[in-house]
């Protein structure tokens, strides 16, 4: 296991957010604009850094890694936040971006585990 977190707060326009096709996730964020589009978790270390090919689970939804930002493993392992974006495109459109290939958008819910492995 590269990475466990559990989903303790939901900002009330994450899921909109979501349904675009982004899940931003963060560890504490002070900003309250920012909490709302966000799904608050638990401290979580990243154990070793994440690759393309990585299995990503957000509840019961798998995922594959398809392409990693030049800033997401630092802001992960610093700050617990990144930005997942449903897409298989191999090149991440912002450094914060994971891009996940899979089958449609998770349901993610406070209690929820999100893994990589």
């Amino acid at each position: 296991m590269k990475y466990s977190v559990k989903i303790t707060n939901v900002g009330s326009m994450a899921n909109d957010l979501l349904s675009a096709g982004d899940m931003i996730i963060f560890e504490q964020c002070e900003m309250e604009a920012l909490a709302e589009v966000c799904f608050m978790h638990t401290k979580g270390i990243l154990n070793t850094d994440i690759v393309i090919g990585d299995k990503v689970l957000i509840g019961s939804s798998a995922y594959i890694i398809a392409a990693v930002g030049n800033e997401a493993q630092h802001t992960l392992k610093t700050l617990g936040h990144c930005t997942f974006k449903f897409t298989d495109d191999m090149k991440p459109q912002l450094p914060g971006h994971i891009n996940l290939k899979g089958n449609g958008l998770p349901a993610p819910k406070i209690g929820d585990i999100i893994s990589i492995e």
